[in-house]
């Protein structure tokens, strides 16, 4: 009824989030929704940040390249690569593709590649995404022990033998975290 409405509004307004603005070395800056509520896939983190910075610098040439992003969140580094030319599809859980979505909706204008979002769940069949990438994306997705399995075995089926792999992640000295990333590099 009517009385819902307003409540119901109130939540709509809550998760609609805040902006981040992700300045670019040449036009407008980036614009990314995030989410207050929901799981870690809703801010932009840092080590986006910085490997969507260091895609900038062009130490890797992405024009006509074709890149995946594992664990998109918010979109951030793979809509940063599309800005550069790329052909780019972001992927990340289910829950999260409403948000890849109004992101990538909000940047297309600075698109100069092509952005897709689809669902990829680590460890189940990635043939939708061959042939392999040029390249595929990962910022932040080493934090989590039972996903470590998963992860690696959709990262050997996705690589081809000319596949570059570009990993950022923030070091974390707390709880597992060191054992966890020991344990994804001795793998």
């Amino acid at each position: 009824g009517e009385d819902e409405a307003g409540p119901r509004r109130l939540r709509a307004a809550a998760m609609a989030g805040f902006v981040r603005e992700l300045e670019r070395r040449a036009g407008p800056a980036l614009r990314l929704e995030q989410r207050v509520a929901g799981g870690v896939g809703c801010v932009v983190w840092d080590a986006a940040l910085v490997l969507a910075k260091f895609l900038e610098t062009g130490a890797y040439p992405l024009a006509r390249r074709h890149v995946l992003e594992l664990g998109a969140g918010t979109g951030a580094v793979g809509i940063m690569a599309a800005t550069l030319g790329a052909n780019v599809t972001v992927t990340d859980l289910e829950e999260l593709q409403e948000l890849l979505m109004v992101n990538i909706e909000n940047n297309k204008h600075l698109v100069t590649g092509s952005l897709r979002a689809k669902v990829l769940k680590w460890g189940e069949d990635v043939t939708e995404f061959q042939p392999p990438p040029d390249y595929i994306l990962m910022a932040d997705c080493i934090y989590y022990e039972e996903s470590l399995e998963p992860l690696l075995k959709t990262l050997k089926d996705l690589t081809g033998p000319d596949t570059c792999v570009l990993c950022c992640y923030e070091q974390r000295t707390m709880g597992k975290n060191p054992e966890i990333e020991r344990k994804y590099f001795e793998v």
